[in-house]
């Protein structure tokens, strides 16, 4: 969805300032927050693409002014209440006042550095040719679905040149939706900076864009 956070070719916004010397977490709060969100990625109750639509979902106003983790934290709420592992009983106590539906998985203490090692993996087996390979010009398409889509609104309807072909991985449109894996053929695709911007520079941008997202030239 082109939500608050596709921000990229959006005017208005101001600079951007990094912060000089800025911290890990500027909160201890903020560390927790990570740790909960790793935990319940790894739980099994949803996917990272359903987490990330449900940041996307959040209103503008609070996405463009809240901190980091507390937009996290407001996604990760709303996702345990949805699921009836927190309710606004709970909430409001600070603690367990209902009995909770339990997570799939548990992740354990003594498993977090295995399970952060091994990371989520997302490539899967192919299941028909690739349509593209590198060398070839492609053109984005326009697609602004209400739902889950990893194309920026910056580069649909855009011309670009297949760099890299990375394999078959899981399909963050569906699988943000709830609605299952369904691998696909994923490429890094340049663009001009000229193409994206109409801008003269000699610049690029690569971006990772899923099969159907592209259409042959």
């Amino acid at each position: 969805m082109i939500g608050a956070q596709d921000l990229g070719g959006r005017a208005g916004f101001g600079a951007v300032a990094p912060e000089q010397g800025e911290p890990v977490f500027h909160a201890a709060w903020e560390r927790r927050v990570l740790g909960f969100t790793v935990a319940m990625g790894a739980s099994g109750a949803w996917t990272g693409d359903q987490s990330r639509h449900k940041r996307e979902q959040l209103p503008a106003d609070f996405y463009w002014t809240a901190n980091y983790y507390d937009i996290w934290l407001t996604a990760l709420t709303q996702l345990l209440e949805e699921r009836g592992m927190v309710t606004e009983r709970d909430l409001a106590a600070g603690h367990a006042v209902d009995a909770a539906r339990p997570p799939p998985r548990v992740l354990k203490a003594e498993n977090v550095a295995a399970v952060l090692t091994r990371g989520f993996p997302y490539l899967r087996e192919a299941r028909s040719p690739a349509a593209f390979a590198v060398g070839d010009t492609v053109r984005t398409i326009r697609n602004e679905t209400p739902g889950h889509t990893r194309l920026p609104a910056y580069a649909m309807e855009r011309n670009g040149v297949i760099e890299a072909v990375r394999g078959c991985h899981v399909f963050p449109d569906s699988n943000g939706m709830g609605q299952g894996e369904d691998p696909r053929w994923l490429y890094t695709v340049r663009f001009s900076a000229k193409e994206l911007w109409g801008d003269d520079r000699p610049d690029s941008i690569c971006l990772d864009l899923w099969e159907p997202y592209l259409v042959g030239r």
